[in-house]
């Protein structure tokens, strides 16, 4: 049995893209947080602006757990910006609907996000910006399209909030 080396064995490629990713998401965090709403309010307004999708639907393109996805919406719900409503083909199912603060909100949102991503690029030089962004889509549409199945599935650890001493 032959094992490949990898090309720089130094690198620690799953450290870099948990990073990378934990340091985009908390920057985005606070920046959404300007709109009251979080990267995963955001991403499920956005998905459901799409059309007449099921509340599964949402979830599974936005990569939330059943749980995750109620809170979600229960969050969503409560500050207007979505409502559950019945399917009109399946009536187990919940559509989720955008509502006219949610779409206003969501079209904020996408504004910081783009604004977000642009100054993170900005970091790369610019011939590198493209090939870089199609190398990550070729690994999350091919070989990290699927995740094995895993007793033990990994968790990150949330961040602790900081220490206040009290005078």
């Amino acid at each position: 049995m032959t094992i490949k080396a990898a090309a720089r064995p130094e690198t620690d490629l799953a450290f870099l893209l948990s990073q990378a990713s934990h340091a985009l998401v908390t920057e985005l965090t606070v920046r959404l947080a300007e709109l009251g709403i979080t990267p995963r309010s955001h991403c499920v307004l956005s998905k459901a602006m799409a059309g007449e999708l099921t509340q599964t639907q949402v979830a599974e393109q936005c990569a939330l757990d059943k749980t995750t996805m109620v809170v979600t919406l229960d969050a969503l719900e409560h500050d207007g910006l979505a409502e559950r409503r019945p399917s009109t083909t399946d009536r187990r199912a919940r559509i989720i609907a955008v509502t006219e603060a949610g779409e206003r909100v969501a079209a904020a949102a996408d504004a910081i996000v783009a604004l977000t991503y642009s100054d993170v690029l900005a970091a790369l030089p610019e011939r590198h910006r493209e090939p870089f962004l199609d190398s990550l889509t070729l690994l999350v549409g091919g070989r990290l399209s699927t995740v094995p199945a895993c007793e033990k599935p990994p968790r990150r650890r949330a961040p602790r909030p900081p220490v206040t001493v009290p005078q």
